[in-house]
């Protein structure tokens, strides 16, 4: 194999993945994620002496086979192929190559696991314990709302930490949020998010004009975010949010190791539904662009329809 051949794969993985940044807004952690993808598969293609050009559905499949045996979940073989797919598309649709290898290639699917969730008293122990978590007072009023604006939306972490201080101000009943690909949905504010919305925005202003480090950096204008550190992102991080809640499960007394902030989000539309929510208004709410995906949740219907049977039923009734 020439060292052409060598850089080349790399560098189309590159321009796919700048296409992909610039056509579909694609976000940093989808990229991150198909860069991993398309590198093992390249490293593969390497070690067996093939090259993107030369490369057919049976390499491909191989390459799957191969996943299947390092012992990979499904899940994961599933993105790795996605990723493939819309490598060798793009490669098709730019006049890279004048086939496709992998339009027909079947994947493994995704295994439809129940989510992990939180009962609602266990959600309730979360956010009271948020109040006491932190060091300082501030700290602890930024934990408080965090949560409640987490439970009361379902967002992802990714949008929840990176909220715009714009989308807080004036006491909104809903709040914008930014999902993956760029795409837009409002949510709901229960008065409870609101209530520690409007607090922690207070504090966090006069926070700003005092000049906190870990509001505003010397030298630097004002952050823009509703969650701002002095982090190079300018906002919480999602690790640093994912031990925070870790921490709150244990002051909660609730096991931190089924405690994460998408365990949030999952309890956050297992609720709904139990409650009567149907799953169109859900999927809407979280964001899902195939109710496919929302489906999942269907799981807690079971016990709502049996009761449904039992006290309504005639040959349930006692007699």
């Amino acid at each position: 194999m020439t060292d052409d051949i060598q850089v080349s794969m790399p560098r189309r993985i590159q321009t796919f993945l700048e296409a992909q940044a610039a056509e579909l807004d694609a976000a940093e952690n989808t990229q991150l994620a198909y860069a991993r993808d398309l590198k093992a598969f390249s490293d593969w293609l390497d070690r067996n002496g093939l090259n993107f050009e030369t490369a057919m559905r049976d390499h491909i499949e191989g390459f799957m086979i191969a996943c299947d045996a390092e012992g990979l979940a499904r899940s994961t073989r599933a993105r790795r192929l996605s990723a493939i797919r819309q490598l060798y598309r793009f490669a098709f649709e730019d006049g890279w190559r004048m086939d496709n290898p992998a339009i027909q290639i079947k994947g493994p699917g995704r295994s439809k696991r129940l989510p992990k969730t939180l009962s609602v008293d266990e959600v309730d122990r979360l956010i009271d314990a948020a109040r006491t978590t932190g060091r300082t007072r501030n700290d602890r009023l930024r934990n408080f709302c965090l949560m409640e604006l987490l439970y009361a939306t379902g967002m992802r972490v990714s949008e929840l930490v990176s909220l715009p201080m714009a989308a807080g101000r004036g006491d909104p009943r809903m709040l914008l949020v930014r999902g993956k690909g760029g795409k837009e949905r409002m949510v709901p504010l229960s008065p409870g998010a609101r209530d520690a919305l409007a607090v922690w925005l207070t504090v966090r202003d006069e926070a700003e004009e005092s000049g906190k480090p870990s509001i505003k950096s010397a030298g630097k204008p004002p952050s823009k975010f509703m969650f701002p550190t002095g982090a190079a992102l300018g906002h919480l991080t999602r690790h640093r949010f994912y031990t925070l809640i870790k921490e709150m499960a244990v002051n909660a007394g609730v096991s931190p190791d089924k405690v994460t902030p998408h365990t949030l989000r999952h309890a956050f539309a297992t609720h709904l539904l139990a409650g009567g929510a149907d799953l169109r208004s859900i999927q809407t709410l979280l964001g899902h662009a195939d109710v496919s995906t929302t489906e999942i949740y269907t799981h807690v219907l079971e016990d709502r329809l049996r009761e449904l049977v039992l006290e309504h039923h005639p040959l349930a009734q006692e007699t």
